[in-house]
This record gives C-alpha cells, sequence and structure tokens, in this order.
C-alpha cells in the first residue's frame, strides 16, 4: 500500500539536487514501498482465482511494472517534489484531476488497512493456536495501536520500516528454499480452470503486490540514483513474487481452495513442520504492524494537506505544517478506517473485494500519472515513450478492473462536485 505527499509546488523542469542516498539504499527503500504484505496472501488468492495460469497474472503485472516504474523514475528526475503523483497531476491537468488523485488515495486506497490488519491478525492467531474467533479483536488492536501511537506524535523509524522490509524478504527466500523440492509438476494441470476471466481476477489481485512505483517521486530530492534503483527494485520484486506463486501452486498443502487465510503457513509447514510456521507467522504478524506504522500517519499527513489545500473541509488542516502532528486529520483516518474494519467484518472477512477496490483506485491514479507524463516530459524521448507504452497498458488494467473502478467512480463524481460549488459565485 501507499500513500501521496501533500501536493507541493513543483521546481518544473528544475534538475535534481546531488543525492544523498547511495544505489543500495536507495533501492532498498524502492524494494520497501513495493515488497508489502501482499506477500501474506496474494499468491494464494490469486491461485483460487486462475490456477497455474496465476503465472502468467504475475508475468502480466510484472511486465507491466517495467513501463510504468521507468515512466516515474522519469518524472521524479525531471520534477523532484515531495508532492510525487499529485504535483504531477495538478501541474499537467488542473486541480480537479489533482483532487480526484486525491481522493482515489485518501478514500480508496485505505481499504487496504483493514486488509493488512486482518492479515496481521490471521497470521498472529495461527501462531498462537487459538480459535478463528479471535481475529476480529486482533484485526482491530492491529489497528487501535499505530493510530493511538500517531495520534501522540510517535513514528517508527525509517531503518526499522528496512529492516521489517528485510524480514519480510527473508521469509520469501526462506519459503521459496523450504518447499521448492516440494513441488510437483502434476499441480499446474489443468494449466487455465477457470478461463481468462480468472487470470483477469488475478491481475487486478497482482496490482496491490506491485503498487509502489510512484513512491520514489516523493523523496527523489534525495538521491541521483533512480534509474538504477528502479532497475534494482523492479527485478527483485517480480522475481520475489514470480518464485512464490511457482511454490504456491506447484506444492500440495492440503488445504481446500479458497479455504486457506495463511498460506505462507500452509507452505512451510510441508518441508519445515513445526519451528517453521512459527516462525513465518510471527514475522508476517510483526511486518503487518510495521505497514500500518507507516501507513496510518502518511495518511493523516494526507488528510491534514488536502483540508489545507481546500478538497477537505479546513477544519482538518490543523497539523498539516512540517512537525505538526495532524491529530484532527488522524481523526478522520480513525473512523475511515474502523469503517471500513467493521464493514469487513460483516462480509466475514472476505479479503478479495477490498483489495480489488484498492487496486481498483490504484490504477486509476497511475492512468492520471501517465496522462500527465505524457504533457510533462519531453517528446520521444525514453521517458515518454515509456509513458505511452504505460498509458495502453494502463487502460487495459482499467478495463480489467471493472466493478473495483465504481468507487473510483463515486469519488471522481464527488470532486467534480467539490470543483462546481468552489466555482459557483458567491453571493
Amino acid at each position: 500500500m501507499t500513500s501521496t505527499a501533500p501536493p507541493e509546488t513543483a521546481p518544473a523542469g528544475a534538475p535534481a539536487p546531488e543525492g544523498r542516498v547511495g544505489v543500495v539504499q536507495a533501492s532498498a527503500l524502492y524494494i520497501a514501498a513495493v515488497l508489502g504484505t501482499g506477500i501474506l496472501v496474494l499468491p494464494g488468492l490469486a491461485s483460487d482465482a486462475a490456477g497455474p495460469a496465476s503465472l502468467v497474472a504475475v508475468a502480466a503485472v510484472f511486465a507491466l511494472s517495467i513501463p510504468l516504474a521507468g515512466t516515474f523514475a522519469a518524472l521524479a528526475a525531471r520534477f523532484p517534489d515531495a508532492g510525487g503523483v499529485a504535483t504531477f497531476v495538478r501541474l499537467a491537468l488542473g486541480p480537479t484531476a489533482a483532487r480526484m488523485a486525491g481522493y482515489w488515495f485518501f478514500f480508496g486506497v485505505q481499504f487496504g488497512a483493514p486488509v493488512v490488519a486482518t492479515l496481521g491478525a490471521e497470521y498472529l492467531v495461527a501462531a498462537l493456536g487459538a480459535d478463528r474467533s479471535a481475529v476480529p479483536i486482533a484485526a482491530l488492536s492491529f489497528l487501535v495501536v499505530p493510530l493511538a501511537i500517531s495520534f501522540f506524535g510517535l513514528r517508527v523509524s525509517g531503518t526499522v520500516q528496512l529492516g521489517l522490509t528485510g524480514l519480510l524478504v527473508a521469509v520469501v527466500i526462506g519459503v521459496v528454499a523450504a518447499t521448492a523440492p516440494e513441488v510437483e509438476a502434476q499441480n499446474f494441470e489443468p494449466f487455465l480452470p477457470n478461463g481468462w476471466l480468472g487470470v483477469g481476477v488475478a491481475i487486478s489481485l497482482f496490482v496491490w503486490a506491485f503498487a509502489g512505483w510512484e513512491a520514489v517521486t516523493h523523496i527523489a530530492g534525495e538521491f541521483s540514483t533512480i534509474p538504477i534503483a528502479t532497475a534494482v527494485a523492479v527485478v527483485v520484486v517480480g522475481a520475489a513474487y514470480l518464485a512464490l506463486q511457482v511454490v504456491t501452486v506447484g506444492v500440495s498443502t492440503g488445504s481446500t481452495s479458497g479455504g486457506s487465510r495463511v498460506p505462507l503457513i500452509d507452505l512451510v509447514a510441508v518441508a519445515v513442520p513445526g519451528l517453521g510456521p512459527i516462525v513465518v507467522a510471527v514475522i508476517a504478524a510483526v511486518v503487518s504492524v510495521g505497514v500500518l506504522n507507516a501507513y496510518v500517519p502518511a495518511f493523516g499527513n494526507l488528510a491534514a494537506s488536502l483540508g489545507r489545500d481546500g478538497h477537505l473541509p479546513r477544519w482538518f488542516a490543523k497539523g498539516a505544517e512540517p512537525g505538526a502532528v495532524p491529530r484532527r486529520a488522524l481523526a478522520l483516518v480513525a473512523v475511515i478506517e474502523l469503517s471500513y474494519l467493521g464493514l469487513l467484518f460483516w462480509r466475514e472477512f472476505e479479503l478479495t473485494g477490498f483489495i480489488l477496490i484498492h487496486t481498483a483506485c490504484m490504477v486509476a491514479v497511475y492512468a492520471l500519472g501517465m496522462v500527465a507524463a505524457l504533457r510533462l516530459l519531453e517528446r520521444y524521448t525514453a521517458g515518454w515513450w515509456l509513458a505511452v507504452v504505460s498509458v495502453v497498458l494502463v487502460a487495459g488494467l482499467l478495463v480489467i478492473a471493472g466493478p473495483g473502478l465504481l468507487v473510483a467512480g463515486v469519488l471522481a463524481v464527488v470532486a467534480l462536485v467539490v470543483t462546481a460549488i468552489k466555482r459557483r459565485p458567491r453571493a
């Protein structure tokens, strides 16, 4: 999951300042932004949706990531600004489009928060051997604790976040290495059990896994190694998900289709029963907490900036200034995330719908970002051509997203209404 920073004024066309972060750390930051909690559940959900053909879905989203990440790298190098996509959209398409992007991020992408909380809860409950009736309480705790921490202005350091991402990468490597010998060829047949429609669903799901390429645009001023860091991140994330999908499909865990809430534990239990599943479960729960600890304050800052810029009531703007704690905005974040969690409870923890709404809103943001890139980047340069390819591919994702775009469509209408109200002459 990713978030956008406040849309500040971009030094259009200004050269990027000399970087202060090396290639290794820049690559690590980028991988941390993209490789998230999706590995805890997406391989299983995608396998349920498309069977062995879920490998095609991974490959398709990985292929999309190359021009998409390249375009964002080009934009970040040309327009280094903390506002990221919101800045690009405002510069190229105007304030109404920027408002849409802000609403998609704030109200749409936040559908991912209860998903992360539920994932952490599922793995924690599994590690403790408790009954699944404890999942709602655990999921609520996973949300409430980061909200409380953020309200008091506490932050988890970037070093800790990178360390948690390192644990997640270690889990992927460990799971793949332990379970690869258990892969059986017959598990890849039939290859297309649910047709190409199932592959489309799997592709939409995997957008969650590969979302985050825009995150580097918020910190472009910190390093001058964006192209190299981008290339490293694309390869690492793509390889991680492809390898994990191969073992997810190829290893028979004995779980029923769609029934596994903790697929990584199921995989490890096949090859390393006993301690292995416990270690994976604990790490998964800790990483989920880390993601939410980064996620909650980011959306608090976003809400405050939206209030400051008139996209939300200005009452929420208090605390938008650097170094302040946006408590009013965080209260709004708490109301939204707890409401979404309640809706997820009501839907009996059916995660797929929430993930598809989250990813559809991300795709909508990417669509605006790529159109903005066509207008901002110099024509016929490498970055511009990457943007051309990305526009076509993202348009395909919009078609695949289907019903998931309903929420994004409603938010777009709200943005248009707000614009109309603001432009209405005052008596």
